[in-house]
């Protein structure tokens, strides 16, 4: 608990207390915002507002990781570091886009299959990694099998062709899944601390479930033979909600900064990174198909643009909302920005805890 805390503590110190600094160093820089011509017109006000603050969350969530080990002398996880190495790939893919942003002098960065790629490499990097370095007991960080509240043997991707099969076969959905949270955190990455308030909720209950997790592991000692058949067999699980709580707590100070009116935005840089983020502790905590719930906000936001499109182009050119994603069709309804944020913080909240119930309901019926 000492390194979890000590790890939340430098973070949160880290993102509240830099980022005023970083604000400059970027304003000097002249890496500042570019605003859609054809979204809301209050948005016009903050061209040129601080961008690319996703490299604060990072160097936060990274360097909180490593100090909280340091300073207790706790040992450093492979599961962990694949969290933090997915984390900053993303964050690299959303760095080229946003400085493609500021270099050319305009709101679009790479292009759609450009930055789609640097996502696939990631996201098959991190699957290939992942199957490997198995521990004394044979555990290897992430499965070939799918995984609700626990992997479902009879989804397991090996059962289709062996090994080498099955390693395809969870690379594939690997990349589905990165690649769906990362560019959905980004959708929602339009109002001020959306996403950053947003992602708190979401990665926060990651901190809760490898936690639960690590206090009930099939391998712990101490563990009442009464609930044995209820057991986890996740892997490192207490190192998985250490990283959750480095990265939570450095969002958490970097909020202070991005909360309407915001000084700063995360950038591309941010959203992706937080994206696979979720999608990593997803995937080894064995929860996967929980994110439904858990990143249940991202999914409908993502999902407004989905369907306006596809009503765009089927009707002829309507539309089922004012303007997509979801959260600017109520602004221009009328709600003030802090509204609609601080309501979907709510949603967001809401459908958190509704994954995380039916995680802890699987185990109190099983």
């Amino acid at each position: 608990m000492v390194v979890l805390l000590l790890s939340g503590a430098f973070a949160l110190a880290f993102t509240l207390f830099t980022t005023p600094l970083f604000i400059r160093l970027f304003k000097r820089l002249e890496w500042g915002q570019f605003i859609r011509d054809d979204g809301p017109q209050s948005h016009h006000t903050k061209r040129g507002t601080a961008t690319m603050g996703g490299i604060i969350v990072i160097l936060g969530a990274v360097g909180g990781y490593f100090f909280g080990h340091l300073v207790t002398g706790e040992r450093i996880t492979v599961s962990a570091l694949l969290v933090l190495l997915l984390m900053v790939s993303l964050g690299f893919v959303g760095f080229i886009d946003d400085f493609s942003k500021v270099r050319k002098q305009r709101s679009l960065g790479l292009g759609g299959w450009a930055k789609v790629a640097g996502q696939v490499i990631a996201a098959a990097a991190f699957a290939v990694l992942a199957l490997g370095f198995p521990d004394e007991n044979g555990l290897t960080p992430a499965s070939t099998a799918i995984s609700a509240v626990r992997d479902i043997e009879w989804l397991d991707f090996a059962l289709l062709g062996g090994p080498v099969i099955g390693g395809i076969l969870f690379t594939i959905w690997t990349i589905i899944i990165v690649v769906s949270a990362s560019n959905a955190v980004n959708v929602a990455d339009g109002l001020d601390g959306l996403a950053t308030g947003s992602s708190i909720l979401a990665i926060g209950a990651y901190i809760l479930i490898a936690f639960w997790q690590f206090n009930q592991n099939c391998l712990s000692p101490s563990l009442d033979a009464a609930v044995q058949y209820k057991c986890y067999d996740a892997r490192d699980s207490l190192d998985l909600a250490i990283v959750a709580a480095a990265i939570v707590a450095s969002l958490i100070g970097f909020l202070w900064w991005n909360t309407s009116p915001a000084q700063i935005f995360m950038g591309d840089t941010g959203s992706l990174a937080l994206g696979g983020a979720l999608a990593a502790l997803a995937i080894l905590t064995r929860t996967e198909l929980l994110l439904v719930f858990i990143g249940g906000l991202f999914l409908i936001v993502t999902g407004s643009v989905i369907v306006q499109r596809i009503y765009f182009k089927l009707s002829g050119g309507k539309r089922i909302f004012l303007m997509s994603p979801l959260h600017h069709h109520f602004e221009l309804k009328g709600w003030a920005e802090v509204t609609v944020v601080v309501r979907f913080w709510l949603i967001g909240g809401f459908l958190v805890a509704v994954g995380v119930g039916l995680f802890y309901l699987e185990w109190a019926v099983l």
